[in-house]
């Protein structure tokens, strides 16, 4: 029998954009999928599902993201000409720009013992392996005349351990907006860290009391600098 597009719409809409879904892509721990850019974006803030709110990943959750092409391709045969739409939108938005157009990717098959060729599908994104320090951010309080300032939108941050602890107060005064005169301390454990000392080093030296979950937890507080004469 003929089934109705608009039967079929609550499944292949994204919940985030309320559009079809592009590049559709599914989250491994709950199966849920959205628009690869919808999902993305609200990675950048949050590290949980929109749609069930389970924790994807405690510090990476695009680790746990994988395109969903079978999904898509039914999308684009459901919908007259959104495939078509799509591509010339992506097309005119690199030549506005003066930009090679993208070619999509295609998986590669690869060998096996006996059978037909397997195809392997990877993470959409991949880390490279030098951000091999993941940090947790906690925010301890800010004495009276510190003004204000914007609250850190991200507390997980993965980087380099050669990293140094100015490197983490340069990331804190540019993403909260800090006054030049507002002082930052950084502490681990009970330790209160130099501008010098370096992810690693104070991973190593501190040890596991410095470590939560495989993250290395750092506390800061903000204090109006005293006046100088």
């Amino acid at each position: 029998r003929m089934i109705n597009l608009a039967e079929l719409t609550p499944y292949i809409l994204c919940s985030i954009c309320k559009g079809y879904f592009i590049d559709a892509t599914t989250i491994t721990e709950c199966l849920h999928t959205f628009c690869k850019s919808c999902i993305v974006r609200h990675f950048y803030y949050s590290n949980r599902c929109p749609k069930c709110n389970i924790v994807v990943h405690q510090t990476q959750p695009l680790y746990n993201i994988r395109l969903d092409r079978q999904l898509q391709d039914i999308v684009y045969k459901l919908v007259v000409n959104l495939e078509e739409r799509e591509k010339k939108q992506m097309h005119d938005f690199y030549k506005e720009r003066g930009l090679e157009v993208p070619k999509p990717a295609v998986p590669q098959p690869v060998p096996v013992s006996r059978g037909r060729p397997r195809k392997v599908l990877g993470s959409v994104f991949r880390i490279p392996p030098e951000l091999d320090i993941s940090i947790l951010l906690e925010f301890i309080g800010a004495n009276e005349g510190t003004g204000n300032f914007k609250p850190l939108e991200k507390k997980f941050v993965r980087v380099s351990g050669e990293a140094t602890i100015g490197h983490v107060e340069k990331f804190l005064r540019r993403k909260m907006d800090l006054d030049p005169a507002c002082q930052v301390d950084i502490i681990c454990g009970d330790h209160l860290l130099e501008h010098y000392q370096t992810l690693r080093e104070i991973r190593q030296a501190i040890g596991e009391s410095a470590v939560q979950d495989g993250l290395l937890v750092l506390h800061y507080g903000l204090v109006v600098s005293p006046l100088t004469v």
